[in-house]
This record gives C-alpha cells, structure tokens and sequence, in this order.
C-alpha cells in the first residue's frame, strides 16, 4: 500500500499525514518516506508536535477544556512562518520552535534543501482552515476513537476508554475539529488505518 501511496505524491512539496491521536501517524508517516527514499525521492520528515504552544496558552481555557485542545495546543502562525512557507520557496527553513518536555521556545538551526524535494509532515488538526491551503497533497488516516485510544494506552498509559473523563478534552476537541474542518473531505486520499 505504501508504494501505491507514494506514486500519489508530487515530485516535490509539502504533504500532510492527518489524523486523530493514535491514528498511527508518525509511524506511516516514518515508513512512506523510508519508500519515497527508496525510490529516489529527497524527503524531509517534520512533526506539528515540534510547534506546540507553552502551557500558559494552551491551557488558558483550562486544563480539560476541549475548546481549549483544538483552538489553543498548536502554534500554527509559527508552523507555517519557519516551516511551511520557507519549505515551498526554496528558502532556509526551521523543523521546531518549541520543546514540550521543558515547555521552551528553541531555536532550531536553519536549514536548506538542495533541489526537489518532498516535506512529509505529521500531526493532529493539519486539514485546519489556516494550514489546508500549503498542502501540495495531503493524507487522513481515518481511526475510530475505540481503536486509537486502545493505541495509546500501551504509548502513552492513558485510559483506553474513549469516554473515560479523563480523556475528554482529547476526545471532544477533535471531535470540533472533526466536525469544523471535514478532514476527510479536504484530503486528497482517506485511508481506513484502523
């Protein structure tokens, strides 16, 4: 299936792998570029997860708030400023400008890309209406909350329940998320990846 899916791709530009948490992004992600590679292709691997906003915002509507998850975690004007842009120009770009473990701003180190290539970016909330419109071509793998939340549970040591109260906040922001944007309808290709 992989290979199929990288026949799909732009020679170059920027692609998105979208989906809930512990739809299994990263590691499709991870395992398309090792195919892309295979094939020739240059492929710059990045993560949203490295453009998360400091607590102090993402927890400002409180730390359960659903409103909160999808309106507040990512820093997206910054995503797009260091990463996305300067990526489909040609110019230095940056890969993070936040660490959650210390909750720091980081100055990552520029760098450039000779020639085509492909940045294959992962994460949560990638078909927003601020970020649909980079996509050169974009990927929603499509996961029942039952399945992913049984994923992180052995990642993460979360509830595997999806209604456990503690994971409401995850759960119900993407459900606006889901609800708002229609990732599925936005992307180029849906996969079932449950």
């Amino acid at each position: 299936m992989l290979s199929a899916v990288a026949d799909l791709l732009p020679a170059s530009g920027l692609v998105a792998i979208d989906g809930v948490d512990g739809a299994g992004k990263t590691t499709f992600a991870d395992a398309l570029a090792a195919v892309l590679r295979a094939k020739g292709k240059t492929v710059v691997r990045a993560s949203v997860d490295d453009f998360h906003h400091p607590r102090a915002i993402r927890w400002q509507r409180g730390r359960t708030s659903p409103e909160g998850f999808f309106l507040d975690s990512y820093d997206h004007e910054r995503f797009a400023e260091h990463l996305l842009v300067p990526f489909a120009a040609g110019q230095p770009f940056r890969r993070a400008s936040h660490d959650l473990t210390s909750d720091e701003y980081v100055d990552a180190p520029p760098e450039v890309v000779p020639g085509p290539a492909i940045l294959l970016v992962d994460g949560i909330f990638l078909h927003r209406d601020e970020l649909a419109h980079h996509w050169d071509f974009s990927v929603f793998l499509s996961v029942d909350f039952a399945v992913s939340f049984a994923r992180m549970a052995v990642r993460d040591g979360c509830p595997s329940d999806p209604d456990d109260p503690r994971n409401r906040r995850y759960v119900e922001g993407q459900r606006l998320y889901l609800a708002k944007c229609d990732p599925a309808n936005r992307a180029d290709l849906v996969i079932d990846h449950n």
